[in-house]
């Protein structure tokens, strides 16, 4: 096959030229894997041939090598390493030969397919001469292939995990990047090459990090890099700085001084991206330290594993200085640009986290800017004492806070009203909206919120919202938080009672706007209208009650749109999802009173029909709004839901079948939870379409592994809803539970992030074993679950003895076994008394601190005793 004709072809403006080149490189892929892949790194490799044709050769061999979607990136590796051992050697040869190529998109190209080829081999100790080879390469004389070379060994430490290469290789790798690093390496292509090659090289270097003279050396190195007069490696070795402050906190004390020298002159001299970079060494450093105090609060003994180091409490008097003067350097249209970026926002983000690390320390250090600045004729000047005030709201005691924030205040509003400049005022309602999150509510001592000021706040704001949508958007923000403060207060009436109208009035205006559609605005406003009803009290059911029909007309007239363009479905999809989020809001707070419940009902049906629509015009996949907003439903009509099953059903189905979705899936799944507590043993009929899909999505390795665990506890909830009628699915669903949970009970705890799931996947197991044991219980067939009951036990006693149950999976775990011994008596009896579980593990949940496990304990100890004594 000619592929360099082809490949022109490929990218030809002539889309049906294009299509067919396409297909025939797609045939010639599956007809021939070793001739497609010899032809196009042969393509590659040759410089004969034109560079747009090379360098997409390099690409279509990278796609063949790796994918997105985990089952196909399987797939391909089986391929590959199925590949003739002699077609492999031909391509790596044509790779390696393609590095010392004129052309720097074939190099560059080349570089990644290696990494990728590298990322499938080096695990299964095929190619070990690569890292050889490429380090030979790293002295060669003519600089573009040392160039193209480091990049490679960069992309190889991405690709490949570290405990695959040895350190001596570790060892050799970075030598040669950090040789190509220093400051006497002349050609600046090398010394970027071989910068950014470090940034991904940094996860292999522990042990050289714990070597006092490596370190040091590294380090060096990096900080001189910063210095170059080359802006893009100055900009790379201060993204390598970043990424050591996380990787490498506990070895900085010996160079944070001479950091915060050049991380201090960037900012103030340097170009913006330079700049941002440093400030984001800052930001990153209060991340480690902020996790470090949550997990060892009170001071540090020697025994927690990373001690802190304090880096900002002892920066605090030149670090806030210069992170305030960047607060200065606000960008005329920042804050009408979606995602805008820039030096006044990073110093404010920053300054944001140093408050959280060191709390009360940094009031005394803004104090004085804030008062300097608050009142002066520049824009810039007011806008940044606004900014710096609502920056440290988060982090210092509320008592520390409060006195200024009740001064501040009655200047904030006047501000937010009377301010000539948008700035000024967006960034002011931002602040308002952060004091109401911080500082008040049921959890503050400190009462910022009076009889007396609620008036004028609820005014302003309302005011407000009608501005230039950044504005608006903001007020929309500071009266959500308004609301969320009264949501936990125990009183009949909230203060929010009497301008109840008026808010709603005003917030139903702005989502009419001809602009909401402008800087979130209109999804801001129904945020604030769902958070206004949420902590609303009984005495203003009337007034949402009379919303029900409007919000219903909304997302009526969404519904009308006739053919609409692929914008306009866009949107249409946007607004269906706020308005169906808005229902939910009303069906969870007008079904949980009894005296409303009556009048909420008259508009169901109507109410179903909608979401029902909704799905209609969705033809493939289900609004995840909506199916939320059906499951509120189905708990607030319980029984009366039925009626609805027959045509809800499908779209039911297509939720549980959606893998790519896979949250879509996941809300589905809760759906089918909420649809069996409502329905009871009415859900029957439709349990067996139910448990395929769900079996189904267990055994498919396309579904997102975060669906699984909530899909083990919805079979309990099944089996609570019909009982007996659970029998046959045991024979599928017990199998299933049995092979997760050995695989549960011993995960290496490797990450937190792993711990988490696994306490998810145990909790799940748990409650679907809950859930049929109890579903079983004083039926006939209870005897049905006797040949599992040793392994449940045997579950419970090996999480006991793992010792890493989070306080939820402990409830779940104590809590089963008592429904074992209850469902179970006497005939499991003797089965329980050999568990550890029943002796020790029930012992420690008595002697919990916790109420809810020692409560879970009291009625296992109660079940057991009679299965024991029965």
């Amino acid at each position: 096959m000619e592929v360099t004709q082809v490949l022109l072809n490929a990218q030809s403006v002539d889309g049906t030229i294009r299509k067919q080149a396409e297909e025939s490189l797609k045939q010639f892929q599956e007809q021939n894997l070793p001739g497609f892949l010899l032809s196009l790194s042969a393509e590659l490799a040759n410089e004969e041939k034109p560079v747009n044709c090379r360098k997409l050769a390099g690409l279509v061999l990278k796609n063949a090598l790796d994918a997105k979607e985990q089952n196909m990136k399987v797939e391909l590796v089986r391929r590959w390493l199925s590949l003739d051992i002699n077609a492999k050697i031909q391509i790596r040869k044509y790779l390696l030969q393609t590095l010392s190529s004129s052309a720097p998109d074939a190099r560059s190209t080349a570089s990644q397919v290696i990494a990728k080829v590298a990322g499938i081999e080096l695990p299964h100790k095929q190619w070990p001469e690569l890292i050889g080879s490429l380090l030979s390469n790293t002295h060669q004389l003519p600089a573009h292939v040392k160039q193209a070379t480091l990049e490679t060994l960069g992309y190889l430490c991405e690709e490949v995990s570290s405990d695959v290469v040895d350190q001596d290789q570790v060892n050799k790798i970075l030598t040669a990047v950090v040789q190509g690093m220093n400051s006497s390496e002349t050609n600046n292509d090398v010394r970027l090459a071989a910068t950014r090659a470090l940034y991904n090289a940094l996860g292999f270097a522990q042990a050289n990090f714990t070597n006092d003279m490596e370190r040091d050396y590294i380090m060096r190195v990096v900080c001189e890099a910063t210095l170059s007069p080359e802006l893009k490696i100055r900009q790379a070795a201060f993204e390598c700085l970043v990424a050591i402050s996380s990787t490498y906190y506990e070895k900085l004390a010996p160079y944070i001084r001479e950091i915060f020298n050049i991380t201090a002159k960037a900012v103030r001299e340097d170009e913006e991206p330079i700049a941002l970079q440093a400030i984001e060494f800052w930001s990153s450093i209060c991340d480690e330290e902020i996790d470090i105090l949550e997990e060892y609060p009170g001071d540090f003994s020697a025994d927690s594993d990373i001690p802190c180091f304090y880096f900002i409490k002892q920066a605090l008097p030149a670090l806030v200085p210069m992170l305030l003067e960047t607060l200065l350097k606000q960008e005329e249209d920042q804050d009408l640009e979606e995602g805008a970026w820039n030096l006044a926002m990073a110093g404010g983000t920053c300054l944001g986290l140093v408050a959280q690390t060191v709390g009360d320390d940094i009031v005394p250090l803004v104090l004085p800017f804030i008062e300097e600045n608050i009142s002066k004729p520049d824009w810039r000047q007011r806008e940044a004492a606004t900014y710096a005030f609502g920056s440290i709201l988060e982090g210092p005691s509320p008592d520390k806070l409060a006195s200024i924030v009740n001064v501040a205040l009655d200047f904030m509003l006047s501000a937010l009203m009377k301010d000539p400049n948008n700035h000024v005022k967006d960034t002011t309602a931002w602040t308002l909206g952060r004091i109401f999150e911080f500082l008040h509510g049921s959890t503050s001592e400190t009462v910022i919120i009076t009889p007396e000021n609620c008036q004028q706040i609820i005014t302003v704001l309302l005011e407000s919202m009608k501005d230039a949508p950044n504005v608006a958007e903001k007020a929309c923000g500071a009266l959500y938080f308004l609301a969320q403060g009264y949501e936990n207060i125990g009183s009949s009436s909230s203060p929010l009672t009497p301008f109840f109208q008026d808010i709603v009035q005003a917030i139903l205006t702005v989502t009419h706007r001809d602009d909401a559609g402008e800087s979130r605005l209109r999804t801001a406003a129904y945020e604030a209208l769902n958070e206004v009803v949420r902590s609303s009290r009984d005495d203003t059911a009337p007034m949402i009650l009379q919303l029900v029909p409007l919000i219903m007309m909304e997302l009526h007239k969404t519904l009308e749109v006739q053919k609409p363009s692929n914008e306009e479905r866009e949107k249409q999809a946007e607004l269906q999802g706020l308005l169906c989020g808005c229902l939910q809001v009303f069906i969870q707070k007008l079904g949980s009173s009894e005296a409303t419940k009556y009048a909420f009902m008259q508009y169901a049906d109507q109410i179903m029909g909608l979401f029902l629509r909704v799905f209609a015009c969705r033809s493939a996949t289900v609004h995840e709004e909506a199916m939320l907003a059906i499951g509120a439903l189905a708990y607030a009509t319980g029984l009366d839901f039925v009626k609805y099953m027959p045509e809800f059903f499908k779209y039911l189905e297509m939720g549980l079948q959606n893998f790519e979705e896979y949250q879509v899936c996941a809300i589905t799944v809760g759906v089918v939870g909420d649809l069996c507590r409502a329905l009871e043993e009415n859900i029957l009929p439709y349990c067996d379409g139910i448990m395929t899909q769900l079996l189904k999505d267990l055994s498919s390795n396309q579904l997102h592994r975060s669906v699984k665990p909530p899909i083990f506890s919805c079979f309990g909830d099944i089996a609570l809803a019909i009982g007996e009628n659970f029998e046959k699915y045991l024979m599928y669903a017990m199998p299933m539970l049995q092979s997760a949970a050995e695989l549960s009970a011993h995960t290496p705890g490797s990450d937190d992030e792993m711990t988490e799931y696994t306490n998810l996947l145990r909790n799940g197991i748990l409650e679907a074993y809950s859930g049929i044991f109890q579903g079983f219980k004083s039926s006939p067939k209870t005897q049905l679950l006797m040949p599992y009951a040793p392994h449940i036990l045997q579950f419970l006693d090996s999480l006991y003895q793992e010792k890493d149950m989070d306080d939820a999976v402990t409830k779940t775990a104590i809590g089963l076994l008592g429904d074992v011994a209850d469902t179970l008596g006497s005939n499991a009896g003797s089965l329980i008394q050999m568990s550890v579980s029943s002796r020790e593990f029930l012992d420690e949940c008595l002697s919990s601190d916790d109420h809810l496990i020692k409560e879970s304990a009291e009625w296992a100890r109660m079940a057991i005793s009679r299965a024991v004594s029965g």
